[in-house]
């Protein structure tokens, strides 16, 4: 698993997290911290990394691209410090991974994670 955290997530979250044995950067170790989210969704393509966000900008970029790839995990848990941060991803790629891997949207919340496949667009 790899991933890209945006900005708003703790930069030493990044850290933790590699050394976990995930494959992690953040937006301000690359200079993307002012980047748009459509670059940090191509950056993340590219380098074949779901992206963390606090952001739902993100989920609606995807929609509107119909995409199937990258993943986006939408944390909507306010001010979690570093090692929460961490622990909290862990959890969700450990439950989450098949998913992540295919591509998914994935918002996680207090007491819940909700998963909905990529492309997010409604056949109707």
């Amino acid at each position: 698993m790899k991933l890209l955290l945006d900005q708003g997530l703790p930069l030493s979250a990044a850290a933790l997290l590699r050394n976990a044995g995930i494959d992690t950067i953040h937006v301000g170790e690359i200079g993307m911290s002012e980047a748009e989210d459509a670059e940090i969704i191509q950056r993340a393509r590219e380098e074949e990394r779901a992206v963390a966000t606090l952001d739902a900008d993100f989920h609606t970029l995807l929609a509107l691209d119909e995409a199937i790839f990258p993943s986006v995990i939408r944390i909507r848990i306010e001010r979690l410090r570093s090692q929460a941060l961490t622990d909290l991803l862990m959890i969700v790629i450990a439950e989450c991974e098949e998913e992540l891997d295919q591509g998914s949207a994935i918002t996680v919340e207090p007491s819940r994670i909700r998963i909905r496949r990529l492309p997010l667009v409604s056949n109707v």
